[in-house]
């Protein structure tokens, strides 16, 4: 008892001292948590779009080369669940994935705002997902092949024409009902492919005639030859700003006649800011989320990473997992009239 009473009284009289040991102790467990946590598990990075369309390409470099970033430095091992413009894998991860950081994904940049302005198949809370971050802004085209009538803006005010799609919410349809709606465009949407390679194959099969929101890296990363070899026309750049290699194809903001279709345009396109999302489940422990995007934002440094995406050809413009945070939190204060006159135009092209 005299012991113990000692003991008591030295650590009365040194409380500060005692805290600091205590924090000294304890801080490092729990920074070591993480390490201890991930060292020798896998990781699934789930792509929601068929192997070998941009998305896909994108989540594979990125899977190779994040994980030594991770502590514990985990396998990252991609695997595709396509569907519906990954709207499955959306839902999926913020409703079934598990929520301790073993799961993470790559969901079409317009999963983000389908539950503000799209259908009804979303189950999910785009404000609570762990975002994690984006690898670089979009630019994305309506495009052609070369044996349609189709041609040039002109061309699509006046002539019908068919264009491929994958689902709610993904680019492809989204921006083909927009344009439809707001500038009366000629557009018939058959949706229903499961990525960007079947809306392609369909493309030379005469199944469609093309496609819109199509992003100009893929084009040029996945189909070089058809650009050589003028395979495809080139018909409208669908994001807030031009592509400085495509100055003669008309940007969408520009040909808004009023401030109304300019606000609807700017909702639907901020999408392309975050051009390749990865993402988390939400309800994350604090400390392994932190550690995700500290380990995405360490690799778009990374010196091996940026050889092979510079490799492949791939744009890296990376956007910061708490910069989505705020672009999404922006996005969702956009004023309730925009957001209705957005919903409504969606809506009345959609029919």
């Amino acid at each position: 008892m005299l012991t113990w009473l000692t003991h008591r009284q030295i650590c009365a009289r040194t409380a500060g001292c005692c805290f600091a040991i205590l924090l000294a102790a304890t801080t490092p467990s729990h920074a070591q948590s993480v390490a201890d946590f991930y060292r020798g598990k896998t990781v699934q990075l789930l792509i929601g779009y068929t192997a070998g369309g941009g998305y896909d390409l994108n989540a594979r470099v990125l899977a190779r080369h994040m994980g030594k970033h991770i502590p514990g430095q985990p396998n990252i091992v991609p695997q595709n669940m396509a569907g519906a413009g990954s709207l499955r894998l959306a839902n999926f991860l913020y409703n079934v994935a598990p929520k301790d950081g073993t799961a993470i994904g790559m969901v079409g940049r317009g999963m983000a705002m389908e539950p503000l302005i799209g259908g009804s198949a979303t189950q999910y809370d785009a404000r609570r997902y762990t975002w994690i971050g984006s690898v670089s802004d979009q630019v994305s085209l309506c495009a052609t092949w070369h044996t349609s009538k189709v041609k040039n803006w002109g061309d699509m005010l006046k002539t019908e024409f068919t264009v491929g799609g994958e689902g709610s919410g993904s680019d492809p349809d989204m921006f083909a009902i927009m344009i439809r709606s707001i500038f009366g465009v000629k557009i018939r949407l058959v949706s229903g492919y499961p990525g960007g390679n079947e809306i392609n194959l369909a493309m030379e099969r005469g199944e469609v005639d093309g496609r819109c929101g199509w992003s100009w890296s893929s084009i040029k990363i996945t189909k070089p030859d058809w650009l050589t070899k003028q395979q495809i026309n080139l018909l409208l750049q669908m994001a807030l700003h031009k592509s400085s290699e495509l100055p003669d194809i008309p940007l969408i903001i520009d040909l808004a006649r009023n401030d109304r279709e300019r606000q609807i345009l700017k909702l639907v396109l901020s999408r392309q800011e975050m051009g390749w999302p990865f993402v988390a489940p939400p309800d994350l422990p604090r400390e392994r989320a932190d550690a995700l995007r500290a380990a995405f934002d360490a690799t778009m440094k990374d010196p091996d990473y940026l050889a092979e995406a510079r490799q492949r050809r791939l744009d890296i413009n990376p956007m910061s997992g708490n910069a989505i945070d705020r672009l999404i939190a922006d996005l969702y204060a956009t004023p309730p009239d925009v957001v209705a006159a957005t919903k409504a135009a969606i809506s009345e092209g959609a029919k």
